[in-house]
């Protein structure tokens, strides 16, 4: 079986960061199994889903294995992505137990992490199923993470906010007091607008500041933050479908639906990210001695 492997996984800084996050636990070594454990035992390791959940992070935990020792073999049990029950095996991985025994913890980390993120997405893209709304990551992401982070959204079936500030305009309120107003805000990003390199998202707090900054225009998307159901209802009235619109601030699993059903196109969820818990997935490991 092959397990799908998104080519951001591949970026130097998930590499690095398996590195150090190998290097953090191991130090000097696993003084524990090297006094217990000979260099000549093998072993049989069986990956465990204790609780029904998204698997998300497999490939992340074959490179911590094969980071610890390149003579490791990995092998899937399910696909990237898919719901399990608990107590369901999702991996097998054979070598030196002493080399198993040493990545355990980092490639569990990474692989309850993921998860924990892929599954909660999943109950908030269930939750708006049969609505035009899409969910959005944000950037609230563990630091050094956000790839990862990103990447398990997506594996829930979330789309992607911008990865960082480099990669769209998003005009906040701190944006907006610094310029003076959302108009001189907006005149501010016009020439990025013109050249059309990056896409232009407004936030807006009020309706008022909706009238002025749909009065302006010159964006792909509008933020409606914090609005109460029946102003975020009358928003996506005023903006008509002329451009994106997208609810943010507080939703929550109880409230995502709601907010769904006002029409609008996005919805990021901060929780996806900042508030998921990790899935509960073990190892347990069978040893051969020679």
């Amino acid at each position: 079986m092959t397990t799908h492997l998104d080519p951001l996984l591949h970026d130097a800084s998930v590499l690095r960061l398996v590195q150090i996050a190998v290097s953090e636990d191991l130090g000097s070594g696993d003084v524990t199994s090297e006094a217990i454990i000979e260099p000549s035992w093998m072993a049989r390791a069986t990956l465990v889903a204790k609780q029904a959940g998204v698997i998300c992070g497999l490939p992340v935990a074959a490179l911590v294995f094969r980071t610890v020792d390149p003579d490791v073999a990995w092998e899937p049990l399910v696909e990237e992505g898919a719901q399990v029950e608990g107590h369901t095996p999702i991996a097998y991985v054979y070598g030196a137990a002493r080399s198993l025994l040493a990545a355990e913890r980092t490639a569990l980390n990474f692989l309850q992490r993921m998860s924990g993120v892929a599954t909660l997405t999943r109950q908030y893209v269930e939750a708006v199923a049969g609505t035009t709304a899409r969910i959005l990551d944000t950037r609230k992401t563990i630091p050094a993470w956000r790839l990862l982070d990103k990447y398990a959204c997506r594996i829930g079936g979330a789309h992607n906010h911008r990865i960082g500030l480099f990669d769209m305009v998003l005009i906040k309120d701190n944006h907006i007091a610094a310029a003076g107003s959302i108009e001189a805000a907006i005149e501010a990003v016009r020439p990025l607008w013109e050249e059309g390199t990056v896409r232009i998202e407004i936030e807006v707090q009020s309706t008022e500041q909706l009238k002025r900054a749909l009065a302006v225009g010159n964006f792909h998307r509008i933020m409606l933050d914090n609005f109460p159901l029946d102003l975020l209802r009358q928003a996506v009235e005023m903006v008509a479908g002329r451009y994106e619109t997208e609810a943010s601030g507080g939703v929550t699993l109880a409230t995502v639906r709601a907010i769904a059903e006002t029409g609008v196109d996005f919805i990021s969820v901060g929780a996806l990210t900042h508030s998921a818990p990790a899935l509960d997935i073990s190892m347990d490991i069978a040893i051969a001695r020679r």
